[in-house]
């Protein structure tokens, strides 16, 4: 994938930075994959606001993604798409028996390109098998926690981890944090790098494409008075103290991690900080 700038043209455009959609097809969803997608603009369900600085948007519908790859056999990829509910892009795979499916893309992934899942499949761009099958120091992405459970980790454009070690029932793998955790063995995951890498390359150009994504203007805590936050007051641009949230739960390097967890006995080395 690649971008490019756009011409000054318009005042909107002058910083905008935008994908090239390289090998993206401009087709409309699979209707038997696509549900309706109801917004609720921030409001509960007797009409009041409970979370901030959500309302608008454009209209979406949801593509229903098969994270689960339980289905065994050969899929020849039909198209990649654009999904508006996430970063990466999606592929439209349609198996031998002509039934479609909607999975998440990893780079080099193109039209007319073959994918499975299974025991037996080999390491290639694009297929799942269990991470016993997988070759060490292997790039991983879309990663299961439980056998069954369907991808979890590993999902967001440009995100992988990767293979590096095998002992009994578990698998250590890197994840894009630089946290190194035990899997299990059983647990499936997908070759290669999650698609549309440049993502984090984008640049919007102006405040009115975030309202069409359903995202309205945030308010700083600084600027609020002591009433609304606690960084609030104070004459001119005092800094408000320590970073914390509304409810008073300190920010930036304070661990907020359960000291208790049960997962905690997973994770080999913590994300660097």
């Amino acid at each position: 994938m690649s971008v490019r700038k756009l011409k000054p043209i318009t005042p909107g455009q002058r910083f905008r930075i935008v994908n090239n959609f390289d090998n993206v097809e401009s087709v409309k969803p699979e209707k038997s994959l696509t549900v309706g997608k109801k917004r609720s603009g921030g409001r509960n369900h007797s009409g009041k606001m409970t979370m901030r600085y959500i309302g608008g948007g454009h209209k979406q519908s949801y593509r229903i993604v098969d994270f689960k790859r339980e289905k065994e056999g050969v899929a020849t990829v039909d198209s990649i798409q654009y999904d508006p509910n996430r970063t990466a892009f999606i592929a439209l795979i349609v198996y031998g028996d002509g039934e479609k499916r909607y999975v998440i893309a990893q780079n080099g992934l193109k039209k007319g390109q073959t994918i499975e899942s299974g025991e037996n499949v080999a390491p290639e761009i694009g297929n799942t098998l269990k991470l016993k099958n997988v070759p060490l120091g292997t790039v991983i992405s879309c990663i299961e926690l439980r056998p069954g459970q369907g991808a979890l980790m590993a999902r967001s454009a440009g995100s992988y981890a990767q293979l590096v070690a095998r002992d009994g029932k578990y698998a250590t793998v890197k994840l894009p944090s630089g946290e190194s955790r035990m899997i299990l063995v059983e647990c499936k995951a997908t070759i290669g790098v999650v698609s549309n890498s440049d993502h984090q390359l984008e640049v919007s150009g102006k405040a009115g494409r975030t309202r069409w994504k359903g995202r309205r203007p945030r308010t700083r805590p600084m600027v609020m008075n002591p009433v609304d936050h606690p960084m609030g007051g104070g004459e001119g641009r005092a800094t408000g103290g320590i970073p914390r949230s509304r409810n008073g739960q300190p920010s930036k390097g304070y661990k907020t991690r359960a000291p208790k967890k049960t997962s905690s006995k997973y994770i080999v080395e913590r994300r660097k900080k």
